[in-house]
């Protein structure tokens, strides 16, 4: 099925997925899509295949949805603000079943400013907002942001930078910019505990970009491998994952968490993505060749076993995790150069209960279908 927007004007940056289930099999599935030209961001009800409300924000923006899914914190580069967008739908666990609670999406009031507002970390819902122009983490509970309120605990690093934050239980861990080069990628990962102060010594991180949960466990993407991060005695416990000695000349920037199944998928180089077993003793790296130039990739939100990775030739892949390879492919749009600006609109894959949804920005178009064993 195809949702057609109404003006070919409206260019699609960015989905993200949202929706749970109860045990009378409810269903509430909403998108938030970004416009890339415009301070908007259109909710789109994929169970009705229609839109049901349009939130004007104050730039267009990046979206980032929470652990819940209740929030979607909505990321202004040119306004210096995160806004803070309640989907709408919350899940009450009952135990032996789960009530839906599906309202209108609204903007909650919840305005963070700074500098040049970039990652945005959910961990257990403490919510860590990393302002780069200003080398400072925001920090605010999932609950406060909901209820409108916009009191944060401020964590600074070193310099101003391009970096990362995560509100890891008492302590927040807090990426180390290079001191000598600012401008340049983080080279570590310090621990600060409630007072600020520094704890342990700092976990080496050369050009870090990319972070990721899956389970009880959190990564750091480093030049070097990962750093995987587990709760220890009292502070979290870092340690160190090389890259093997087999893989070829390249890294992971991006890294995304596995649900059901403990793993990363992280890219690596344009043409290929690589799984990671952070538990493995030996053969923590699987790499998985493309056909062509990678475009975007994300993990199924039901189906632990699959993964998604958009080409630039128009086709989606299904990557069986188990397996390390891809099992389909599905020809979808015309090609996406990836050749230009990195922010240039090409398709981004969102996960909705049994469909898989592509936004086709140069035809205005989302494609949404059936996640099917045998197709994407």
């Amino acid at each position: 099925m195809n949702l057609q927007w109404r003006s070919a004007s409206v260019l699609l940056a960015l989905v993200s997925g949202i929706g749970v289930a109860s045990a009378d099999d409810k269903e509430a599935w909403r998108l938030f899509v970004a416009d890339r030209e415009r301070p908007k961001v259109t909710v789109v009800d994929t169970v009705k295949g229609q839109p049901v409300e349009t939130l004007q924000i104050k730039a267009p923006a990046s979206l980032f949805r929470s652990e819940s899914g209740r929030t979607v914190f909505a990321v202004q580069g040119d306004a210096g603000t995160v806004t803070a967008i309640a989907s709408g739908i919350s899940f009450e666990d009952h135990g032996d079943h789960g009530d839906i609670d599906v309202e209108a999406p609204k903007l909650t009031g919840t305005e963070i400013v700074g500098q040049k507002p970039s990652h945005v970390v959910d961990h257990d819902g403490a919510v860590a907002l990393f302002f780069d122009g200003d080398g400072v983490a925001r920090i605010l509970s999932e609950k406060a942001a909901l209820d409108g309120k916009s009191e944060v605990r401020e964590v600074k690093a070193e310099a101003p930078h391009h970096g990362v934050a995560v509100a890891y239980g008492a302590h927040v861990l807090l990426s180390e910019p290079n001191r000598e080069k600012p401008d340049e990628l983080p080279v570590g990962i310090r621990t600060v505990d409630e007072a600020g102060a520094q704890v342990g010594e700092i976990a080496a991180c050369p050009d870090l970009h990319g972070e990721a949960s899956s389970g009880n466990i959190l990564a750091f993407a480093c030049a070097t491998g990962l750093l995987v991060v587990t709760h220890g005695d009292g502070v979290p416990e870092i340690r160190h994952l090389p890259y093997a000695d087999d893989l070829p000349d390249g890294k992971s920037t991006t890294l995304l968490g596995g649900r059901g199944l403990q793993y990363f998928l992280g890219n690596y180089g344009p043409d290929k993505v690589v799984l990671i077993d952070p538990t493995a003793q030996k053969g923590a790296f699987r790499l998985v060749e493309l056909p062509t130039r990678r475009v975007h990739f994300a993990v199924d939100p039901i189906r632990p076993k699959f993964a998604y990775v958009y080409t630039e030739d128009g086709q989606l892949h299904q990557l069986d995790i188990v397996a390390g390879k891809i099992a389909n492919s599905l020809k979808l749009t015309d090609p996406y150069s990836m050749n230009g600006h990195w922010n240039d609109p090409r398709p981004r894959i969102a996960g909705a209960g049994d469909r898989i949804v592509v936004p086709d920005p140069l035809q205005a178009k989302l494609h949404t279908g059936p996640q099917r064993s045998r197709r994407p």
